[in-house]
């Protein structure tokens, strides 16, 4: 399959009321353009990472009851999963994309990514671009621009980090859902790779 981009159909998915239809027309319509997407991506993050990078396409497996807001896949090193581990995803809510960094809630990588984040940050505050976001949410649509990043914010993000189990971070790019750059696939693979080898400094101080 080539991938061909997302269209309003993708992002429509998401207004599907009920679990079992929305994960249906996920299922058809939207993981086999994930499932694209991690083949294509995974040589070049393995080369990237300097270590095999695995694909996880999102399965939304646990819900029972409520619909989900975004869907994703994701690249780690591990072949039996992600959350644990530092990774990179590309994913979709509603409203836009978003092709991140992630540490979430089930890493204990936090802490070592916190001080490296502590140690590193003037560099980081001086090559990250201004149009990417932070976030310390994955279920969160929101973020903040690294433009309107201020000393506290970056505090915030150390300190729950260290301290808070649950805590969680993000860092990187969201694309509007009319943006023509979602439905170009070429273009957007090529933007995915720019966007991972800015964000493998961030991927390198987590361990």
């Amino acid at each position: 399959m080539t991938f061909s981009g997302f269209n309003d159909n993708d992002f429509d998915v998401f207004q599907i009321p009920g679990l079992e239809p929305r994960m249906e027309m996920l299922i058809e319509r939207v993981r086999p353009k994930l499932e694209t997407i991690g083949a294509e991506l995974a040589p070049y993050l393995t080369e990237l990472c300097g270590e095999e990078m695995f694909v996880h396409v999102a399965k939304h497996a646990r819900r029972t009851v409520n619909p989900p807001i975004d869907t994703w896949v994701a690249w780690a090193s591990s072949k039996r999963g992600y959350k644990a581990l530092p990774h990179f995803e590309v994913g979709l809510f509603g409203t836009h994309l978003f092709v991140i960094f992630a540490i979430i809630y089930e890493s204990p990588n936090k802490a070592a990514f916190a001080e490296g984040l502590e140690r590193q940050l003037r560099e980081v505050r001086r090559f990250m671009p201004q149009g990417y976001y932070w976030s310390m949410d994955h279920m969160s649509p929101t973020g903040t621009l690294q433009q309107d990043m201020q000393d506290e914010d970056y505090d915030k993000i150390i300190t729950k980090l260290k301290t808070v189990k649950k805590a969680e971070v993000m860092c990187g790019l969201r694309i509007e859902r009319d943006d023509p750059l979602a439905a170009d696939g070429e273009k957007l693979l090529e933007t995915v790779r720019q966007t991972f080898k800015t964000l493998l400094p961030l991927y390198k101080m987590s361990f």
